[in-house]
C-alpha cells in the first residue's frame, strides 16, 4: 500500500507523541485535574474581599485552640524574650573611638522613655509589652499598625499608638480626587506604589460598645508603621500567619470534639434493655420522666422480668488510630505555621538528641528572622523618631553641669550607629557548643562579639561586667580564682569620651 499513500499524501511514520517529562505536570488537564482550578488574580485582589473573614477566623482560633494559643506564645517569647530586644548605641568621636558617655546618654534615656507610662498615648504598656504586642498582632492579624504621635505630654515630645487593623478600611478602593492617588484597601499610594497616606477609621468600626459613625481620617504614611510581611510583590495588605493551617486547625477541631463527646458517651452509657413488647421493665427510677434506669454496683445481679433482654452498648473510642492521624494532622498544622511539630505540640516522646538539635537550630534561624524584621520595620522607625523628637524639644543633655542640650546636627551621629540586641537562645548541649565557640576564637573564625551574640550581649557589656566585677572583689578584699582572659588588665584611672561639642 505504499504506493497509495504517496497517491494520497499519507505518510506511513509513526507520530511521536511529546513526552510527560518535556512540559509542567503542573498544569496537566483531564478528569484527575477537573477540580484543580487556579485563577490569574492580583495580591490585593486575592486579599481584598478575604482579608476580614481570615482575620476573624485567627483571632478566634486564638481565642479557643490551644494550638494556635501555643504558636504565638512560642512567637513571643522566642522574638521578644523577657528583656524585649534592647537598644545598643556605638556612635564613635571624630578620632574613631568610642563615644562612651554620649552612648551612654542616649542608652540611659531610651530605658526611661521606654517605662510603662511613658512610651504609649494611654500609658498603658511598657516598651518591652509594645514589642510583645507588635509579634502577637503580626502572627495573629498580618499586619500592624503603629502611630507616631508628637505631644506634650512627655518629656521627651513623643509616644507611640497601636491601633488594630480594622481601622485600615480594605473596602476602601478608589482614586483619590485631590492627589490622583490610587488608594487601595484604604492605603494611598503615588504612581511608584510608594505609601503616601493611610485611610483610617476615626473609631474602631466593630466597637459594640457605642454607636459611631464610620469616618474616615487620611494620616500621612509618614506619621505610620504598617508592618507586615508580603508573599507578592505588589502585595498592599499582610494577611495572617495561620491562614494556611486554618482548614486543617478547623477540621481537626471538629474530629478532636467528634471523638471526645464519642468517648464520654462510651464512658457513660453502659447498655440498653429489651423486650418484645418494649414493654415490662420499671427500673429503679426514672429518667427525664418516662425512661428507666438502673442502679448499677459493683459485685451486683439483678433478674430481669420475664421476656426481657439486655443489649450491651460498648462503642470503640477513640480508634486505635486516633493518635496516629491527629499526629498526622498536627504535622501538616505545623508545616503550615512553619514550626516544629514538637514544639508546636511539647510531643518529645519521638526525639533524640540529633534530632532535637536539627529542629530547634532550624526553629531559631526563623525566629532570627522575625527578630530581623521587628527590628528593622518597628524598633529602628521607632527609636529614629523618639531621637529627632527628643533632641528637637531639649530632653538630651550630655553634661547636666552645662545644661547643654544635644544639637540636632549630632542626629544622624546616634541615629545611625545603633544595634539591637535580640533574646538569646540556650543550646541543647552547653559544653559542646561552649568548646566549639573557645575553638572559633582560637583559629579566628569567630570574634567576641560573636559569642555574645549568642547570649544577648554585646561585647561591651562583656568588658564592663568584668570591670565592676573585678572593681567589685578589690573592694571586698576578695581574690578570684578565674581571670578572664588569662592576666589582669590594667585598668584606666578614668574614660573620657565624647566631642567636645557634643
Amino acid at each position: 500500500m505504499a504506493w497509495y499513500d504517496k497517491i494520497i499524501g499519507r505518510s506511513n511514520k509513526k507520530v511521536r507523541k511529546t513526552p510527560m517529562y518535556r512540559k509542567y505536570a503542573g498544569a496537566n488537564t483531564g478528569r484527575l485535574f477537573e477540580d484543580f482550578r487556579a485563577s490569574s488574580t492580583s495580591a490585593d485582589a486575592e486579599i481584598k474581599n478575604q482579608l476580614r473573614i481570615l482575620r476573624e477566623r485567627s483571632r478566634d482560633l486564638a481565642r479557643n485552640d490551644s494550638f494556635v494559643a501555643r504558636y504565638l506564645n512560642l512567637m513571643i517569647s522566642n522574638i521578644i524574650g523577657s528583656n524585649g530586644i534592647r537598644l545598643g548605641v556605638k556612635a564613635r568621636n571624630t578620632d574613631g573611638s568610642l563615644d562612651i558617655i554620649g552612648n551612654k546618654v542616649i542608652e540611659t534615656e531610651f530605658a526611661k522613655w521606654s517605662r510603662m507610662g511613658n512610651c504609649t498615648l494611654n500609658g498603658r504598656q511598657s516598651f518591652i509589652d509594645c514589642q510583645k504586642l507588635f509579634v502577637e498582632s503580626l502572627a495573629r492579624d498580618g499586619e500592624v499598625l503603629v502611630r507616631h504621635v508628637q505631644t506634650r505630654d512627655s518629656k521627651y515630645g513623643y509616644k507611640i499608638q497601636f491601633l488594630e487593623a480594622d481601622h485600615l478600611d480594605e473596602t476602601k478602593n478608589e482614586v483619590n480626587p485631590k492627589t490622583k492617588n490610587r488608594i487601595k484597601m484604604g492605603v494611598e499610594v503615588d504612581k511608584n506604589d510608594k505609601p503616601v497616606a493611610y485611610w483610617l477609621f476615626k473609631n474602631h468600626p466593630y466597637d459594640n460598645t457605642y454607636m459611631s459613625p464610620k469616618e474616615h481620617i487620611r494620616v500621612p504614611a509618614s506619621e505610620i508603621i504598617h508592618a507586615y510581611l508580603p508573599t507578592r510583590a505588589e502585595q498592599n495588605r499582610g494577611v495572617p500567619f495561620t491562614a494556611a493551617a486554618m482548614p486543617n486547625i478547623k477540621m481537626l477541631n471538629g474530629y478532636l470534639e467528634a471523638e471526645i463527646t464519642a468517648a464520654r458517651v462510651s464512658a457513660s452509657k453502659m447498655g440498653f434493655f429489651t423486650s418484645p413488647d418494649g414493654d415490662g421493665y420499671v427500673g429503679d427510677d426514672l429518667e427525664d420522666v418516662y425512661t428507666p434506669i438502673m442502679e448499677a454496683q459493683a459485685g451486683s445481679f439483678e433478674q430481669l422480668p420475664a421476656g426481657m433482654d439486655f443489649k450491651s452498648f460498648d462503642p470503640d473510642h477513640p480508634s486505635t488510630a486516633f493518635s496516629s492521624f491527629t499526629t498526622s494532622v498536627l504535622r501538616s498544622i505545623a508545616s503550615g505555621l512553619n514550626i516544629s511539630y514538637h514544639a508546636l505540640t511539647n510531643d518529645l516522646s519521638s526525639v533524640n538528641y540529633s534530632s532535637l538539635r536539627a529542629g530547634a537550630l532550624e526553629d531559631r534561624e526563623m525566629y532570627k528572622l522575625y527578630q530581623k524584621f521587628v527590628i528593622d520595620h518597628f524598633m529602628q522607625p521607632v527609636y529614629e523618631k523618639w531621637l529627632e523628637m527628643s533632641i528637637s524639644v531639649g530632653a538630651i543633655v550630655m553634661n547636666p553641669a552645662n545644661n547643654i542640650p544635644l544639637p540636632m546636627s549630632k542626629y544622624e551621629k546616634f541615629a545611625d550607629n545603633t544595634i539591637f540586641i535580640g533574646r538569646s537562645f540556650q543550646w541543647v548541649d552547653p559544653q559542646k557548643e561552649m568548646s566549639a565557640s573557645i575553638s572559633g576564637m582560637q583559629s579566628g573564625l569567630v570574634t567576641y562579639q560573636d559569642v555574645q551574640a549568642n547570649y544577648g550581649r554585646d561585647v561591651e557589656e562583656l568588658f564592663e561586667q568584668h570591670e565592676r566585677e573585678q572593681k567589685l572583689a578589690e573592694q571586698y578584699g576578695i581574690k578570684t580564682a578565674f581571670q578572664p582572659f588569662g592576666v589582669k588588665l590594667p585598668v584606666e584611672p578614668d574614660i573620657q569620651g565624647g566631642d567636645d561639642d557634643a
